[in-house]
C-alpha cells in the first residue's frame, strides 16, 4: 500500500506488475516503478502543476549535474521561459527525516545551479529557502510561491 502524503491526491495510473507498483511519469512520458521516493516526487510535481501553477514544459526531473568529479542528481527543477533554474527540489522517501544532512545536499547542489528558491519534502514535510545571492543571505518561508508567467 502506498503511504498518503501531506500532499493532495492524484489521480495517477498506477499499474501493479508482478506486484511491482508502476505509474506513468508525464514529465519523463515513461513508466517508472513507485519508490517511496518516488512517490512523494510525482505527488510534488503534480502539486507544482496543479496547485502552484508551474508550467509541466518547465518542470525537469532527475537532471544531471556534476560536483566537484561527482556525478549528482536534482530530483525537481523547475525553469523559467528563458531557461533559467528557478526552483529546485530536493525529495526524499516519508521514513527519512529532514534534517542538516538534507539541507546540505541541496545547498551542495545549489552551488552549481545558483538557483533562488530551493525546497525540501519527504511528503509529510516541506521547507521552502529563498536564497539571494548577490547579498549571500537566505530566508525560510512558509509558503512555496506560485508561478508568475515572465518572471
Amino acid at each position: 500500500m502506498l503511504q498518503p502524503l501531506n500532499l493532495p491526491p492524484y489521480p495517477f495510473k498506477i499499474s501493479d506488475d508482478n506486484g511491482t507498483l508502476t505509474l506513468f511519469d508525464e514529465i519523463r512520458k515513461k513508466t517508472i516503478i513507485i519508490t517511496p521516493e518516488e512517490w512523494v516526487r510525482q505527488h510534488f510535481v503534480q502539486y507544482l502543476i496543479k496547485q502552484k501553477n508551474y508550467p509541466r514544459s518547465l518542470i525537469k526531473l532527475e537532471g544531471g549535474l556534476k560536483l566537484n568529479t561527482l556525478q549528482k542528481r536534482t530530483d525537481i527543477v523547475v525553469f523559467n521561459p528563458d531557461g533559467q533554474r528557478i526552483l529546485m527540489v530536493e525529495c526524499k522517501a516519508p521514513s527519512v527525516t529532514i534534517d542538516q544532512k538534507t539541507f546540505d545536499q541541496i545547498a551542495r547542489y545549489n552551488m552549481v545551479h545558483k538557483v533562488s528558491l530551493l525546497a525540501v519534502s519527504n511528503g509529510l514535510q516541506h521547507y521552502y529557502c529563498a536564497i539571494d545571492h548577490e547579498k549571500c543571505t537566505y530566508q525560510f518561508i512558509e509558503e512555496l510561491p506560485a508561478y508568475v508567467k515572465g518572471v
